[in-house]
């Protein structure tokens, strides 16, 4: 059994420029923005244009990554992408990001687990470092979510925005330090409350999938909010209790940003005030994978996150995926 200890040594977002506010969508769709900020906490969301593809929001932000921590591209040995709107379904956005950024010694794949895709990206990079077989694994979280928004649809197109996250990690120089434990789990029965319909082998893309509106983002509200409560703040519950952990022992809750109320109920779960959950809801709407690296890599800028410092990172997502994931910061 390896000793080797997965720690993240360096953070890094990019959200594109172009805002658009909750006034904007009332322009969109029949809706305000007291009944969006009410429901969802958001107030405005980036929304990525002309034409650019997802691998462009996670080059910029594994440059800022790169710069902060003084490595070059051909230093990382893995990419691992964990998103939902690739630059194409195959070749993967890892390989895109390979060939973009010159990482001529890595390899990779892209990971498909929704709003869980980074948490679940995490952890199969962080296999990689235990292993004992790599030194620098890129993990990267990031979504063009405005591609596959339908923003015909009131109730979902209000929600989502685009953005990009990733973190670097090796192997930890203190075994105390790092990922400590995860908890991972998934639901195929849940899979018919959050989905899209067409595009890929079920249903084709064809003249019927377009006029139908089935290349949109799916999802059944009601059910969604109740099972995401649940099993976030379950979940988190649980990582703390497994490792002897009181609310007073956790500097952060950092919770997939899809619902501020669900946000709030998953502290209250876990007894933490809410100045100890990371939120950017409100700036960026759900961005699905980025919304935790996201978190990590402002909070750390800001100067927030300090070492030694316990996070928990907790998901839910379409599958249904979710789970949590313990973090001694190590940087």
């Amino acid at each position: 059994m390896s000793n080797i200890k997965a720690a993240i040594t360096a953070v890094g977002h990019y959200v594109p420029e172009n805002v658009l506010t909750n006034s904007d969508m009332e322009k969109i769709v029949d809706t305000n923005d007291e009944w969006i900020k009410t429901r969802t906490g958001i107030s405005e969301r980036r929304i990525l244009t002309n034409g650019q593809p997802l691998s462009f929001m996670a080059v910029e932000a594994i440059k800022m990554l790169m710069e902060r921590r003084k490595i070059t591209a051909d230093e990382i040995d893995v990419i691992l992408v964990g998103t939902v709107t690739p630059d194409m379904i195959f070749p993967s956005t890892a390989c895109v990001i390979q060939e973009k950024i010159g990482a001529s010694k890595a390899w990779g794949f892209d990971i498909l687990a929704a709003c869980s895709g980074f948490i679940f990206t995490l952890m199969a990079g962080v296999q990689f470092i235990e292993s004992g077989s790599y030194k620098k694994v890129l993990v990267v979280g990031a979504d063009k979510m405005s591609a596959i928004t339908n923003y015909k649809d009131r109730n979902t197109c209000v929600l989502f925005g685009d953005g990009a996250g990733c973190v670097l990690l090796e192997p930890s120089e203190n075994p105390d330090y790092g990922i400590l434990d995860s908890i991972m789990k998934v639901d195929g029965t849940g899979g018919k409350h959050l989905y899209m319909k067409a595009g890929g082998s079920l249903i084709p893309s064809c003249h019927e999938s377009v006029d139908n509106d089935w290349h949109y983002v799916y999802q059944n509200g009601k059910f969604v909010f109740k099972d995401a409560v649940k099993g976030m703040a379950d979940v988190s519950v649980e990582i703390m209790e497994k490792n002897n952990l009181k609310a007073e022992d956790i500097s952060f809750l950092v919770p997939h940003q899809a619902n501020m109320r669900i946000l709030t109920a998953c502290a209250e779960r876990m007894g933490l005030p809410q100045d100890k959950v990371m939120v950017n809801i409100h700036k960026y709407g759900n961005t699905t994978a980025a919304t935790i690296p996201l978190c990590l890599s402002e909070y750390w800028e800001e100067g927030k996150i300090k070492k030694g410092d316990n996070l928990v990172l907790a998901s839910f997502g379409a599958g249904y995926t979710w789970g949590s994931i313990l973090v001694k910061w190590a940087y």
